[in-house]
């Protein structure tokens, strides 16, 4: 949450009690809430069923506005955004490169009466080295073609195959995990318990996380290199890209146990 008086303040995510608390207390102070529709950064963590509808309703009975962040789940869920699959609207969006086709680019929309507040029209001037760029626009143009034909249930079947197989493995050498997924993101942590926000991972556990992945990165997968970053499947990966991405995974299950 950001107070007007530009001081921001991080509330635990998925917990809506306490935002609500700190709503209450501060809401004349502030200015936004922002947030993730689904956590990237910790882990992929989907928003519960009420957090962003209970948000969405905070902002409304207060006057704040409502940001998601979708710079990871912008186009790589559905075409648009998260926000299309479960049918809320923030008041401002951000997005990042896949609107340039993977180029340096961001942006950020939403409601006319806030955008009506940015330069040519309002009197706050937004600029930067790339914006605007025609090379980026173009691309991202081309990107967003592609994507609005494409077929999303594709990766999402692969990223669902392969995450079962992983969870195969690992109960197959008796290796406790716990895998996220949503859609084409996923996320593995070493742990049984279910990992809701940041503080839910134990050290011991993104450790064993840290031998997973110098095992898989010397037989060529690309892992991310933390529990706490999203992996991705991609119109790029094919089955046989998803089938040695199993094989190598099962043999390191059996290292690390």
């Amino acid at each position: 949450m950001l107070l007007n008086n530009e001081i921001s303040y991080s509330a635990p995510y998925n917990d809506l009690y306490k935002t609500e608390k700190i709503v209450k207390k501060y809401h004349k102070k502030i200015a936004c809430i922002i947030v993730e529709p689904v956590a990237g950064n910790m882990g992929v963590v989907p928003s519960s069923d009420e957090f962003l509808s209970g948000l969405r309703q905070l902002c409304n009975n207060y006057g704040i506005v409502l940001i998601f962040d979708e710079v990871i789940t912008g186009f790589r869920l559905t075409f648009g955004g998260y926000q299309n699959i479960i049918k809320i609207k923030p008041d401002l969006t951000c997005l990042g490169k896949i609107i340039g086709g993977g180029l340096p680019v961001g942006a950020y929309g939403g409601k006319k009466e806030i955008m009506r507040l940015v330069s040519p029209e309002g009197d706050f001037y937004q600029a930067g080295t790339f914006s605007g760029n025609p090379v980026t626009m173009v691309a991202g143009l081309k990107a967003l073609e592609k994507l609005q034909v494409i077929d999303y249930e594709l990766i999402n079947d692969r990223t669902k195959y392969l995450c079962d197989s992983i969870k195969k493995g690992a109960k197959n050498n008796n290796v406790n995990i716990r895998l996220n997924r949503l859609g084409s993101m996923f996320s593995l942590f070493f742990t049984k318990e279910k990992i809701i926000n940041y503080a839910s991972a134990k050290k011991q556990d993104v450790e064993k996380f840290k031998r997973f992945y110098k095992l898989v990165f010397n037989q060529g997968i690309l892992f991310s290199p933390s529990p706490f970053e999203s992996n991705f499947v991609s119109f790029a990966h094919a089955n046989k890209d998803i089938k040695k991405t199993i094989k190598v995974i099962s043999s390191v299950l059996g290292r690390i146990r």
